[in-house]
């Protein structure tokens, strides 16, 4: 069974930083595109940031120049560093292995709360 652990959510204010981290228990890490998405109350969850196996970003047009997403296969973990933040990035964050074009299920870590405000 794989585990995803979130941290790093906090209270930030307007235009400061966070870096969440993401730790995937198991031998499969490297094997997996990794992605972080977020929900914000009452909305549906949406993608913010994935990135590939051999370690291609993809971002969202709303967080593109604020966020990087990275990953460190030796500690299998993702991280999401978030910069420049608003207070529309409010949201629970979510981290996502995804087993698309592998013979491995998609797992999704427990969420860890972003607040922006001042």
């Amino acid at each position: 069974q794989v585990q995803l652990v979130e941290s790093g959510g906090g209270l930030v204010q307007p235009g400061g930083s966070l870096r969440l981290s993401c730790v995937v228990s198991g031998r499969f890490f490297s094997i997996y595109a990794m992605g972080w998405f977020r929900q914000a109350p009452g909305k549906q969850r949406e993608l913010v940031a994935t990135i590939t196996r051999s370690g291609s970003g993809n971002y969202a047009d709303s967080v593109k120049g604020r966020f990087t997403i990275s990953r460190d296969n030796a500690k299998n973990t993702v991280y999401l560093q978030m910069n420049s933040l608003k207070p529309e990035d409010t949201a629970v964050y979510y981290c996502n292995a995804d087993g698309a074009g592998t013979a491995l299920p998609n797992y999704w870590g427990q969420g860890t709360q972003v607040t922006v405000s001042s």
